[in-house]
């Protein structure tokens, strides 16, 4: 399996990323994202909502490694939504992450205003600034009204899935419109009935690998693009090492058994801005 995804356009993604979200911009940031770093890995998921956009860009400045060697995501929050507001958000975060250009830029959630922005990303990808545009939280009624009022269709969707939540009618619309699946939660977000659950501690101890290791390789074999998030260095390391071994079709059965279609967060079909995300935007929208 090679390591990275080959996009639409000819643009490649790595397979494993390393996603950023509560990652507190202090001094453990610095060690863990240089522990990432170290690990292998090359692509960076954050946000404008998440407030470490400026202390990953600094630590990927100071790392040795030529800006060109990594794969920079970030999202547009939904109070910058609209066609100046997204632009505008857009030259913020690259200031921040200290990049000229966005390897990958998306739309965090379909809030108000979403066709605008989307027209807005468009122009930036016409534009060399980024090199692969998507969403991220969207459902088909999302895609469908961009189907209709824009030019060009997402090429990535970033969702919530992990084994007990396995987005197949979602990923079967996504893979007829030639849109890569992205895993947000890849892991469950640490919920420990998942983590514990028998089906996958009996198959790891079949490949004496941990259950978060076959979580992820799971995520592989369906082409699905992950981005787990840890500041444990092992758990780091474990992570991104997935691909020196290989799931069975039965194994791969068993795992798909294990849907309930049970989200673990936030649905996207009921997301408004309320004073919960307003006081977020408050607090790290600086």
């Amino acid at each position: 399996m090679r390591p990275y995804f080959e996009i639409v356009n000819g643009v490649k993604i790595p397979r494993v990323g390393f996603g950023v979200y509560k990652i507190k911009q202090d001094q453990n940031f610095d060690k863990t994202i240089i522990e990432a770093i170290q690990a292998g890995y090359r692509h960076f998921d954050t946000a404008r909502i998440y407030g470490n956009e400026e202390a990953l860009g600094n630590v990927i400045r100071n790392s040795g490694i030529a800006r060109e060697e990594f794969f920079l995501t970030s999202k547009v929050w939904t109070t910058d939504l609209g066609y100046e507001e997204t632009l505008r958000a857009f030259e913020k975060s690259c200031r921040k992450l200290n990049t000229s250009y966005l390897d990958m830029y998306l739309i965090h959630f379909a809030g108000p205003r979403f066709i605008e922005s989307w027209k807005a990303i468009e122009k930036l990808y016409t534009e060399g600034k980024i090199k692969v545009i998507g969403t991220a939280n969207f459902e088909i009624e999302h895609f469908e009204q961009l189907k209709k009022q824009t030019k060009i269709m997402p090429m990535i969707n970033q969702i919530e899935t992990h084994p007990g939540f396995q987005q197949q009618k979602l990923r079967e619309y996504m893979s007829q419109h030639q849109i890569l699946h992205e895993a947000w939660g890849p892991l469950g977000q640490g919920n420990k009935s998942l983590l514990e659950n028998e089906t996958l501690q009996k198959i790891a101890n079949r490949h004496q690998k941990t259950v978060g290791q076959i979580i992820l390789r799971w995520h592989l074999h369906r082409d699905t693009i992950v981005i787990p998030k840890s500041s444990n260095p092992r758990r780091i390391k474990e992570n991104i090492d997935v691909f020196v071994f290989s799931l069975s079709e039965e194994e791969m059965g068993q795992i798909a058994a294990l849907d309930s279609g049970k989200r673990y967060a936030v649905n996207p079909k009921g997301f408004q801005i309320n004073p919960i995300y307003v006081g977020l935007t408050k607090l790290f929208l600086k």
